[in-house]
């Protein structure tokens, strides 16, 4: 019968090495993870394996990349395949060098002694909350449920980021693409309308005449309106970047009527909901959940209102108090906390006001679509319609009696 040498951990989170008989590695690899443990490879002891180099390379992985790999990574663990054979098998047929590169450097390092959670961690493109739940995992045996939940967790935060800029993003192109068009006949057709009409003798119109007006001032100031507009955009990243500041910054667009008040608070809502109740699923104390959770925030000021919830609930108090003060979260939300930690059901109680809120976060957005899109329209056919008419105004003036 084949003798197969085999490394792994056990249900304590040692390293095993040793060799077994059996008919085939997969017999290996069920016998091992009868007995609790996590196997990491298998293999015969006449074959041997070769390592494949690959070049670093700077552009980290898509977050999408990540989750179709999570996801490949979790069938073929259920498929009975050993932790390093399904990462070698990521690095061999991922289409992203990148991500290749990535699952390469992760089972050379399991090779070398660690630990999944810490070959990961080693990575930036993976999230605190990714790591955290792997190494859950890891200590726990439930790797392969793990890794579902959290290519779960990743899909919920790129669909939630892709709802956010699709509805922000196409108010923002139009609205950018009519100033284009108004600055083009502001700065390039009226004023050589201007000149056909001295040409001809003809007055201007008042309304092309004020149009003349704003093109000579940005012609003649052009370079000081362009010099000023980068020192603005300079010193709003600089104040955007400086602590105090981003702050300030963050808590003011929480209060910005419709997006922040509904859009991005209901987007912190689900953020948060769903990455405690995954963590607290998966067995983390909600201590550890809560500082996981403060990173996932990109906004500052949310992430520093878990983080003082954090601090409270190490000074005994509950978590549906602290969260329902400063305003940050939607209502809904620290009530439901509060029924949860009574009745013992936090976890389940969190995952429903997550699916509650991304169904709330759906409805808004498709009320702020519809909503912008007619006050997009007025505005723009406003500036354009002026612009038109006064073009019009002045081809009429032109074509009508006068002289010199």
């Amino acid at each position: 019968m084949p003798v197969f040498s085999y490394v792994g951990r056990d249900a304590a989170g040692r390293p095993q090495r040793g060799t077994q008989e059996a008919p085939t590695a997969a017999a290996v690899v069920s016998s091992l993870r009868q007995r609790g443990w996590l196997v990491l490879d298998v293999r015969s002891q006449s074959s041997g394996g070769s390592a494949r180099g690959k070049a670093f390379l700077l552009l980290q992985p898509r977050s999408l990349s990540i989750e179709i790999s999570f996801l490949q990574l979790a069938v073929m663990l259920r498929s009975g395949l050993t932790l390093l054979a399904a990462l070698k098998t990521l690095a061999e047929q991922n289409t992203s060098r990148s991500m290749a590169y990535v699952w390469d450097d992760v089972a050379t390092r399991i090779q070398q002694g660690s630990s999944l959670g810490d070959a990961m961690a080693a990575h930036r493109c993976f999230g605190h909350i990714v790591v955290q739940l792997i190494r859950v995992g890891e200590q726990t045996g439930t790797l392969e449920q793990v890794i579902g939940r959290a290519a779960d967790t990743l899909e919920r935060r790129r669909l939630l980021f892709t709802q956010i800029a699709t509805a922000l993003t196409y108010p923002a192109i139009v609205l950018a693409a009519a100033i284009a068009v108004t600055a083009y006949m502001v700065v390039g057709l009226i004023p050589k309308l201007r000149v056909f009409l001295n040409a001809l003798g003809r007055r201007l119109p008042p309304m092309t005449q004020s149009l003349l007006d704003i093109s000579e001032f940005a012609t003649t100031y052009g370079a000081q309106i362009g010099i000023g507009l980068l020192v603005l955009t300079v010193a709003l990243i600089a104040l955007y970047l400086w602590p105090p500041s981003r702050m300030i910054i963050d808590r003011m667009l929480l209060r910005v009527p419709l997006v922040g008040s509904s859009i991005l608070r209901t987007a912190a809502t689900v953020q948060f909901a769903h990455g405690l109740g995954v963590m607290l699923e998966s067995g983390i104390t909600l201590v550890e959940g809560l500082r996981t959770v403060q990173g996932m925030h990109r906004n500052r000021y949310v992430a520093a209102h878990v983080a003082k919830t954090r601090e409270a609930v190490l000074k005994g108090s509950g978590l549906a108090e602290p969260l329902a003060d400063g305003n940050v979260f939607m209502p809904m939300l620290p009530r439901m906390v509060a029924v949860g930690e009574a009745a013992g059901t936090l976890d389940d109680v969190l995952a429903e006001v997550a699916k509650f809120h991304e169904l709330q976060l759906q409805i808004t957005i498709r009320r702020f679509s519809t909503l912008i899109e007619p006050a997009i329209v007025v505005v723009v056919g406003t500036i354009v319609g002026y612009v038109y008419i006064a073009f019009f105004m002045a081809m009429f003036a032109a074509a009508g009696p006068g002289g010199r």
